[in-house]
């Protein structure tokens, strides 16, 4: 089904806006200047007029530019590309500044613009054109759509399969001019066919208190706050023992481990992510030579895997977004949960209590408060 475009009228001015200048790269040197310190993220979602829209309205994206891309005909037309037959998406270039907002921060903001289950297009448009999708540039923005989708998933927030596909980046041509800004320059056509296309009631539906903007960066911490590293970042910052147990799934030795003997309050968070995962209050002497906790801190965050490497089957422990090995979890633990999380001293970093609010873990010091 083609979206129809209610008579024009307003048209963007031809090549002066800054946005056609960055889509086109006719930029003079100051804006090059500019353009230079900021970075790009590629976003299919449906209308191209509802995502720019949305995304201009983050904190940190400086410049929005709709258009096409994925397909195989160079520099097509509106008509050409919503008549299905070019292969291209109706997509988004996000120009932001990295200082300001991580691309991890648009991931989260992404997922909440569409439908990523709807293999056929995204509410009112029908057709692949109109099909949700994440183009990376390189292979960080791949590894950290990846890492997004599969928390999206593990969240259960939907009850069919999120079908978004992660693609590379390739040519991106610039819409027509009466596209860009379309939300700006022709806001009452634009407020009209965003509520009869359903998106606003379906997102509504699906997110609830989440959705709203002033909730989004509480729910964009909690749940994309943490990301892996590449593997060359580990190699360099992580000792060869703590890069063997969480890369390579190797194990310590007990009794001569970092943390095993450790009693001070505080949290221990994942080594390579800093995602927090077990608490001093849980920490117990198991015996075994290996810091053992009943609980985790953050159950969202670990992540457990059958595990038949020694023949008999284990429940080996990770963290959710690092992906590090941990260690396995046991069911012969004491009350009140009855289980023993065996984790090695080199997949954590303890942060003692009063530390906490200078590392970033000051919202957890309630769980030392005196009762």
């Amino acid at each position: 089904m083609r979206k129809m475009l209610i008579g024009f009228g307003l048209l963007t001015a031809l090549g002066i806006s800054f946005i056609a200048k960055v889509a086109t790269g006719e930029l003079a040197a100051s804006d090059q200047t500019a353009k230079q310190q900021l970075e790009v993220a590629t976003f299919a979602g449906g209308c191209f007029w509802c995502v720019e829209a949305d995304f201009d309205k983050v904190t940190g994206v400086v410049r929005t530019v709709s258009g096409y891309t994925g397909g195989q005909l160079e520099k097509p037309t509106y008509q050409q590309v919503s008549g299905g037959g070019t292969g291209h998406l109706e997509s988004v270039e996000v120009y932001y500044d990295p200082g300001r907002v991580r691309y991890e921060d648009l991931l989260a903001e992404f997922w909440r613009m569409v439908d990523p289950t709807d293999a056929g297009g995204q509410f009112v448009d029908r057709g692949h054109q109109y099909t949700t999708a994440i183009f990376y540039h390189d292979e960080q923005q791949k590894r950290a759509a990846e890492q997004s989708k599969a928390a999206l998933i593990a969240s259960g927030r939907y009850d069919k399969p999120v079908l978004t596909p992660i693609r590379y980046a390739e040519t991106f041509y610039p819409a027509e001019d009466y596209h860009q800004d379309y939300h700006s320059t022709n806001p009452l056509r634009y407020k009209f066919y965003r509520y009869r296309s359903g998106r606003d009631q379906y997102l509504e539906k699906i997110w609830g208190e989440d959705l709203h903007m002033e909730n989004r960066e509480k729910t964009s911490k909690s749940n994309f706050e943490y990301h892996k590293p590449s593997d060359a970042e580990l190699k360099s910052r992580l000792t060869p023992l703590q890069y063997k147990v969480t890369q390579k799934e190797g194990t310590e030795p007990p009794f001569r481990n970092k943390y095993w003997d450790e009693h001070r309050e505080g949290i221990y968070v994942d080594i390579a992510s800093g995602e927090p995962l077990f608490s001093s209050k849980d920490k117990f002497d198991s015996g075994t030579g290996w810091p053992s906790f009943v609980r985790p801190l953050e159950p969202d965050l670990i992540v457990e895997k059958r595990d038949f490497k020694l023949l008999l089957p284990r429940t080996e422990v990770r963290s959710r977004y690092g992906d590090s090995h941990l260690g396995h979890v046991f069911d012969d633990g004491p009350q009140p949960t009855g289980l023993r999380y065996c984790i090695n001293s080199a997949a954590l970093r303890f942060i003692p209590k009063e530390e906490m609010t200078k590392e970033g873990y000051g919202d957890y010091l309630r769980i030392f408060a005196t009762e």
